[in-house]
């Protein structure tokens, strides 16, 4: 069955959008893990995607299986966005509380990490940061990885908060199109 036909036909019939998970989730999740870079998160968005496409199944309208799919790709970039903004704070609570996520065991960590060919992303990712000018980098690697707040960066770099985030925004958009074309890259190479 095609995966417009199993999300259509799930409207009326709940058990057909299993068929829709069997033939996408492989792909939503290396989908997610190229992106976060963890298999834990990519499993934990990927389930929440098709949730979201579940409880939303009856809206869907489309009539071939590359609607079908960009009905799940949007709720799955949604998911994406939502968990980069929500991600800081939460990551901050729970550390406050002390709290520990579960995880995955270390197989189907690998495993999920294989699929998506994070091996070869990494260091890929690795040299586009390198190309980056190294005031545009070390901004980057404050405000995304460490999470500092602007006016921190500002003062260790020793430079004004409109600096810091004109560097900051700059190394985004440079790092953007070329993140894009390698995960589009390895989209393509499965």
């Amino acid at each position: 069955m095609s995966v417009d036909t199993a999300l259509r036909r799930s409207a009326g019939d709940p058990k057909a959008f299993a068929e829709l998970y069997d033939a996408e989730s492989e792909a939503l999740v290396s989908f997610m893990a190229r992106r976060t870079l963890d298999g834990q998160i990519a499993l934990d968005l990927c389930a929440e995607t098709f949730a979201q496409a579940f409880a939303g199944r009856r809206r869907f309208r489309g009539r071939s299986d590359e609607e079908a799919r960009a009905f799940l790709y949007t709720i799955a970039q949604r998911q994406l966005i939502r968990f980069w903004r929500r991600g800081a704070v939460e990551r901050r609570a729970l550390h406050r509380l002390g709290m520990r996520v579960p995880h995955v065991d270390e197989d189907d960590h690998a495993a999920i990490e294989e699929r998506a060919g994070l091996d070869h992303l990494r260091p890929a990712i690795h040299a586009q940061l390198d190309a980056l000018s190294p005031e545009q980098r070390e901004a980057l690697r404050l405000r995304v990885i460490d999470e500092l707040p602007y006016d921190e960066i500002a003062a260790r770099l020793d430079v004004s908060e409109q600096t810091v985030r004109a560097r900051v925004s700059r190394g985004l958009r440079t790092l953007g199109p070329r993140l894009q074309a390698l995960a589009a890259q390895g989209a393509n190479d499965e």
